[in-house]
This record gives structure tokens, C-alpha cells and sequence, in this order.
């Protein structure tokens, strides 16, 4: 995997992070979250931002944000326990398809 990838995952797995903090946070009134909000969400778009030396912004978003929705569905589903309809799990099936898409067809990825 290239370098650039690793630090994508990075930039996503933060904002993962950040999200499901947002989540426990209940809306800016728990501290400790709150403050891994912040802290997460700086380190994403520090991630991010390395991320746009290498790769287009488009793609790079691309990738960033619909992994980042797959796995809050997922974690909303495990820890919170949101559940979604199967039209919700067939357009995240999308999104992780046009990822792919992405990943193994476009020649703007730099891979």
C-alpha cells in the first residue's frame, strides 16, 4: 500500500473517531469528549491535508468521507445501536463500490 494510502486511512479513522466522540459527547456538554472531538478532528484534517500533496481533492474527499460514513453506520449500529433499513445498507453499499471503483480503475489516484 503507498505511503499516501496509509495516511488517507489515517485522516479516516480520526474522523471516525471524532464523529463517534461527537456522538458521546451529547451535544458539547461532556468534557473529556468534547475535547477528543477537537483533538481527532484536527489530526483528520492535518491527515487530509498531506493527503492533497499526492492526490486530487476530489478523490481524496471521495475516499475520505465514504469510508468515514461506512464505518459510522457501522459504529452507530454496534455501540449506539441505530439500526438502518436495507435502502440505507444498499446505498452504503454503493458509496463503498464507488470507492473501489476508484481505487482499482481511475489512473488519478496515483497508484
Amino acid at each position: 500500500m503507498p505511503h499516501v494510502y496509509l495516511i488517507l486511512l489515517l485522516a479516516v479513522a480520526a474522523e471516525t473517531i471524532g464523529t463517534t466522540a461527537l456522538q458521546a459527547s451529547q451535544q458539547f456538554t461532556r468534557f473529556w469528549p468534547s475535547v477528543l472531538v477537537i483533538v481527532a478532528y484536527g489530526l483528520a484534517f492535518y491527515l487530509l491535508g498531506l493527503t492533497l500533496k499526492v492526490m486530487p481533492v476530489g478523490v481524496v474527499y471521495a475516499i475520505w468521507s465514504g469510508l468515514g460514513i461506512a464505518l459510522i453506520a457501522l459504529i452507530g449500529f454496534v455501540v449506539f445501536g441505530q439500526r438502518l433499513d436495507w435502502p440505507a445498507i444498499l446505498g452504503l453499499a454503493m458509496i463503498l463500490g464507488g470507492i473501489l471503483v476508484i481505487h482499482l480503475f481511475s489512473a488519478t489516484t496515483g497508484h
